[in-house]
């Protein structure tokens, strides 16, 4: 595989899905997994700021453990190679070439628990039925 068709694969990856099929995988992963972590909220300045970095093609979503030990995702920016953005070369403030580390990211708060999944309708972003 050239680096160009993997680049193209890691942009692309992702698509589209119906309601109603995001609605039941979320409901069979609920019901599979009771005490799980239901959901996270990323925001769009830090994936801008990820995918901002020189070379990213792609988000990496690594599940992880915080420093409270609740279950939390570590975010990084994927280079055209599958590889982490551990560093990348920038320009500071007075013209000099210098290393800059990639983002790491974390800090997400997960919303509170949401009440237990009787039927289908219970997940629906408030859509009419």
């Amino acid at each position: 595989m050239t680096k160009q068709t993997l680049k193209k694969n890691l942009a692309s990856v992702g698509e589209e899905i119906t309601h109603d099929l995001g609605i039941k995988m979320i409901k069979d992963y609920r019901n599979e997994n009771p005490s799980f972590v239901p959901s996270y909220q990323v925001g769009r300045n830090i994936i801008e700021s990820i995918m901002a970095q020189p070379g990213c093609v792609a988000i990496r979503f690594y599940n992880a453990i915080n420093e409270l030990g609740q279950k939390t995702l570590v975010y990084v920016g994927v280079n055209e190679n599958n590889e982490v953005i551990a560093e990348y070369v920038a320009i500071n403030s007075i013209g000099e070439l210098h290393k800059q580390k990639g983002i790491v990211a974390d800090r997400i708060k997960p919303p509170p628990p949401p009440p237990t999944i009787e039927r289908d309708s219970d997940i629906s972003w408030g859509l009419p039925e």
